[in-house]
């Protein structure tokens, strides 16, 4: 089985997750969390390849809720939503059209260009939630900001269990 076979083996329980690095804006990993190897990851990343049963209206209106979005902010925060929502999309379009592909079909190379390919969609969503993510955070009070910092930091981070 092709390096990419076993990719997009693993993406169809990893759409959402897909999503997610849409929503917390931070690192775009072309690699699914079933094939990633090494150190622990930041978690954003962590986040970007959870295999979480969360939709993406139920992660955005998480982060909504995160955030602490004001009425008077949601003309900033629907960017956000429509940065996150076409990502996704590019995305879910992408994994389609290369879902059809036979791994016995694809060549090293192939399987190499269609890894730059999600990594360019990675980038090129990053970019999009970047820039409608800033004039967000930009317009927010310096606690909110704050607020927005540690969400970002501990998103998808699993809550530690408490002692009693």
């Amino acid at each position: 089985m092709s390096l990419l076979a076993g990719r997009l083996a693993a993406f169809p329980r990893t759409i959402s997750a897909v999503a997610a690095v849409t929503l917390i804006g931070a690192t775009f990993l072309a690699v699914p969390a079933s094939a990633q190897t090494g150190p622990a990851k930041p978690p954003a990343a962590a986040a970007a390849t959870s295999t979480k049963a969360e939709t993406l209206d139920q992660r955005i209106t998480a982060l909504h809720t995160a955030l602490k979005i004001t009425p008077d902010q949601e003309s900033k925060w629907t960017p956000v939503a429509t940065a996150m929502r076409d990502n996704s999309a590019a995305m879910e379009k992408l994994v389609a059209s290369k879902k059809a592909l036979t791994p016995e079909s694809m060549t090293a190379v192939d399987d190499l260009t269609t890894y730059q390919e999600f990594a360019q969609a990675h980038i090129d969503g990053l970019k999009n939630l970047t820039s409608a993510f800033k004039s967000l955070y930009t317009s927010m009070p310096a606690d909110q900001k704050k607020n927005a910092d540690q969400v970002f930091q501990k998103f998808g981070t699993p809550a530690a269990p408490t002692q009693g």
